[in-house]
């Protein structure tokens, strides 16, 4: 009787296998992501390909991420988890390979939007092997080592990337990417239990996968030709129309299928909205900010930084928020979840702020205190935000509203990051034109982008208004932590 009462107490714990496979995969795709900024100059100086351009290997992988997570989600209810998490597996290994072997650009972009489709479904079915096969405070201590491996991952890659591109070629990063990936295939094959969803409808809503895509293309493609193109060219104004006819045909469609990639009628809780404002907006700052940052690093006329100083340089963002990552809960609890999530966008705005004084004659010493301030506020944003986006909803809502904020995640990420190369380029090429010197434009190229994720920053002060008076209840750590790379669903009163 005391062995079954420890049980019921301790829940159902995760096989090795499913830790293993869901948490080094985990790691290796947060790390793979994180890692490319940092690698974009030495690629374009290996392939030849001017850096805005490869600009689509980061916005084209969370792009292809938006439209797949969700689908990925659903095919392993409906096929079986394990079935397409080997799926993401093998189509990351390809693309890795892919990557790795391409002597032009187009190959490597074309590897990064592969790599996308892999990526969410690797992290979607992932976390779903863990939860089925695990429950109780068991579970949540399965989330919190997939959280810490995905975390792990995020803030090792750039440092990573930085020391392989110095020792193996930047293609190195892939190669060795790609042999852990395929290593996870045997573990899952013999140690994971195949799983799916009986009660769930087989349908799949693929016009919804190909209208999200119909939606941001144009978008990103607008966001990052706009200023060599004219923001009022016919061009431009085609892209706009066509991502207005996206959404349009985005919400025929998924009021008229069966088992709708996004329930629309969860649009009427404005605490989920601005919970999903917020993420999107996290993401998208603090993508477009290690974007500019690693190009300004390394470039000749700024702080000609190597790859690898480049990843230590902006290695004290990442591992400040995952540092501040057990006080979130606690501050988010003691001042409320709203108020939390406003004063983490105003401590992010004053230090995007900070950045938009940016001088050519500044040390690297100038940056560091901003990007601190930058990270705290981004980080106390963000989990009160993921929590409220599951919480705020019926325990049979759960699912979607989670697939709502990991797809908020990778459309914030690929816009923002589009438009903050725009921003970047344009007032470079402006002050270049006006007759500065090649590091004043540059430093006035950073200048600006910092100023737009200000801007961003700013705007999500506004969603208080949106998430009103809800209640943050006890999260455990584990999400918290997860929170980073993916929103774990939490029920209100976990």
């Amino acid at each position: 009787m005391a062995d079954l009462d420890a049980k019921v107490s301790t829940g159902k714990a995760a096989g090795a296998g499913v830790l293993i496979a869901a948490c080094v995969s985990a790691l290796v795709v947060n790390a793979n992501t994180s890692a490319v900024t940092i690698l974009l100059p030495a690629i374009s100086q290996d392939t030849g390909t001017a850096v805005d351009t490869l600009q689509w290997a980061v916005t084209g992988y969370m792009l292809v991420g938006a439209a797949v997570i969700v689908t990925s989600g659903a095919l392993g209810d409906v096929f079986g988890r394990r079935r397409i998490f080997l799926g993401g597996l093998l189509l990351f290994v390809a693309s890795c390979v892919l990557i790795a072997l391409s002597t032009a650009g187009a190959g490597v972009i074309a590897g990064r939007m592969i790599q996308g489709a892999a990526g969410s479904t690797i992290l979607a079915c992932g976390m779903s092997l863990l939860s089925v096969d695990s429950s109780g405070p068991a579970q949540m201590k399965a989330i919190t080592l997939w959280g810490a491996a995905s975390a792990a991952g995020a803030a090792a890659g750039p440092l990573v990337g930085g020391v392989l591109v110095e020792a193996t070629g930047w293609q190195g990063l892939f190669w060795i990417d790609a042999a852990i990936a395929a290593a996870c295939i045997p573990v899952t094959l013999l140690m994971v239990k195949e799983s799916r969803d009986p009660n769930r409808s087989r349908s799949i809503d693929w016009a919804g996968t190909a209208l999200i895509a119909v939606i941001l293309v144009p978008l990103v493609l607008a966001l990052s030709e706009g200023s060599d193109w004219g923001w009022a060219s016919p061009a431009i104004i085609s892209c706009f129309v066509i991502g207005a006819l996206g959404v349009a045909g985005f919400v025929y469609a998924e009021k008229r299928v069966s088992a709708p990639l996004v329930d629309l009628a969860l649009f009427r809780n404005l605490v989920l909205v601005g919970s999903t404002l917020a993420i999107l907006i996290v993401a998208g700052t603090i993508n477009g900010l290690m974007y500019v940052l690693s190009l300004y690093f390394q470039d000749p006329t700024g702080f000609a930084m190597s790859a690898l100083q480049a990843g230590l340089a902006t290695l004290p963002a990442v591992a400040v928020m995952i540092a501040i990552t057990p006080l979130i809960t606690p501050v988010a609890l003691k001042i409320g979840p709203r108020q939390a999530v406003a004063l983490g966008f105003l401590l992010s705005a004053v230090g995007f702020g900070a950045l938009g004084f940016a001088k050519s004659s500044w040390t690297y010493g100038y940056f560091v205190i901003p990007l601190v301030v930058m990270a705290i506020g981004l980080g106390l944003a963000n989990g009160p935000a993921s929590s409220a986006s599951t919480s705020a909803v019926e325990p049979e809502q759960v699912g979607q509203a989670s697939g709502i904020s990991n797809m908020a995640r990778y459309v914030g990420g690929s816009l923002a990051t589009a438009a903050t190369a725009t921003v970047y380029a344009a007032a470079i090429a402006n002050h270049r034109a006006a007759g500065a010197s090649d590091a004043d434009a540059l430093a006035a190229g950073l200048s600006r982008s910092a100023i737009l994720l200000a801007i961003m920053a700013g705007c999500g002060v506004l969603l208080v208004v949106l998430l009103g008076r809800h209640r943050l209840h006890k999260v455990s750590p584990g999400a918290t932590a997860a929170a980073y790379s993916h929103t774990v669903p939490v029920a209100a009163g976990d």
